[in-house]
């Protein structure tokens, strides 16, 4: 890697293998332009893509080793195989080749302000509000968000400034590729065991992340395994921030009614910045609201710009994205596959006055299942009905020898199916009006999701 420290200096031509990809668009639309001449390729047609070509890139369908043509760097995901023909003939001329996270640190080095957003939960909503947050400080920053933020109706920005903001991902550790200015470092939890094997790592890694932050420090200050990453750390100024007064910033006079949504009046050191009326549900999302505010405010965006943005924020895709309400029936989707998650959202759900809460869940990994059972158990055992998936296997053998039916003997009244089709027969056949169907899940588990809102539309005509 630091050979090609200083490679966007040297070179013009790039080529992206999967430049489709929701975190390769965001970096080839910043390159093209600041100059950069790029080409790309992808297997399957996506509004990504159409996206990508009105730029005038190039896009190739299918991966050949032609495609590369004449580039200088070659650029792929990390779930790029490496008999891809494209890498195949990138290494045999020599073209250096970077996978996505390598690709992301370079980048965000061009920008002087480089704001990365880290933490086992909370990443990609945090990261839309931030940037929703600069938007209307007048920042003009330049953005790379995990998920579709409404406001700009895509998951990234190209800005005008020296600003950017981006997620910072833990997993085999993406993100010490990135050094930036300012660090938010949200929570750490046990997660991604497959790669890191224990908590303790998890901490180590976030310590090395935040001993390469150069400005500020944003932390949880409730979050012990957060705070013990930065500890003792003088490289950059630390800011708290968390539910409790001891944080430097926190939230105050909470809406006490028993609701969803959160109102809160954002306060620092005592002094009220300004009333926050949130349109997301859940007090996690309160805490992602203030530590986005944190790292604005300490990076000097005017109090009134951040409490008017947060209040327009209305959430990023599959982050409690309701889809439709049909037969009187509220369909709903969201990201969460981690018990800590699936808590939050649960929790949320059950409080927002629906009749009868139907989770659909489809656990993600062997080993995250395997590893945090008992704490899936307690966690989905929050709704009023659980239907289950086969547990999706990503990148994994099941060598933990676990399955869907082991989760489920500890969660009395679940049942799961082998597909989607039986599972969206299933809940319609039961849910009633005034309930919610919610599918969860950090594979594609959407697809179910949108099946039934087809079922139910089809039902209409």
């Amino acid at each position: 890697m630091e050979q090609n420290s200083n490679l966007l200096d040297r070179i013009k031509r790039l080529h992206f293998v999967g430049i489709g990809g929701s975190g390769m668009c965001p970096m080839a639309e910043i390159l093209h332009h600041q100059g950069y001449v790029l080409t790309g390729s992808d297997i399957n047609e996506s509004d990504t893509l159409q996206r990508i070509r009105g730029y005038g890139i190039p896009v190739a369908m299918g991966h050949r080793a032609e495609n590369i043509g004449d580039a200088q760097c070659v650029v792929y995901t990390a779930a790029c195989k490496k008999d891809n023909p494209e890498l195949v003939a990138a290494r045999e001329k020599g073209i250096p080749t970077l996978e996505r996270a390598e690709m992301l640190g370079l980048l965000t080095k061009r920008f002087k302000r480089c704001v990365a957003v880290s933490g086992t939960h909370g990443k990609t909503t945090t990261t839309a509000m931030l940037t929703q947050i600069f938007l209307e400080g007048g920042l003009d920053p330049s953005a790379i968000i995990g998920g579709k933020l409404p406001l700009l109706g895509a998951n990234s920005r190209v800005g005008h400034s020296e600003t950017m903001v981006c997620e910072a991902c833990e997993y085999v550790d993406s993100f010490l590729h990135i050094h930036p200015a300012v660090a938010v470092i949200l929570n750490i939890d046990a997660d991604h065991l497959d790669y890191f094997k224990t908590v303790d790592n998890i901490v180590k890694s976030f310590h090395q992340f935040a001993t390469q932050t150069s400005q500020l420090i944003v932390v949880n200050g409730d979050n012990e395994k957060a705070m013990e990453s930065v500890r003792g750390l003088t490289n950059a100024r630390i800011v708290t921030f968390g539910m409790k007064d001891t944080n430097d910033y926190y939230p105050t006079e909470m809406n006490e009614e028993d609701t969803a949504c959160e109102d809160f009046t954002l306060t620092c050191h005592g002094e009220k910045l300004g009333r926050v009326n949130l349109i997301v549900p859940g007090e996690h999302n309160m805490m992602n609201a203030v530590a986005a505010a944190a790292a604005a405010h300490a990076l000097g965006v005017a109090p009134e710009a951040i409490c008017s943005a947060l209040g327009k924020f209305s959430g990023v895709h599959r982050r409690f994205e309701v889809l439709g309400k049909f037969e009187g029936v509220t369909v709903a989707d969201d990201f969460a596959h981690h018990p800590t998650e699936l808590t939050a959202v649960l929790n949320s759900a059950v409080r927002m006055g629906y009749r009868q809460v139907w989770a659909v869940f489809q656990p993600h990994t062997y080993s995250r299942t395997y590893n945090l059972l008992e704490d899936f158990a307690k966690a989905l055992s929050i709704p009023h009905h659980l239907v289950m998936t086969e547990i999706l296997a990503v990148r994994e053998e099941n060598k933990w020898n676990i399955h869907t039916s082991d989760l489920a003997a500890k969660i009395p009244g679940s049942v799961w199916f082998d597909s989607f089709e039986k599972i969206a027969g299933y809940v319609m056949e039961h849910a009633q009006p005034g309930d919610l169907i919610l599918t969860l899940g950090g594979g594609d588990i959407y697809k179910c999701a949108n099946l039934i809102v087809e079922k139910y539309k089809a039902r209409e005509q």
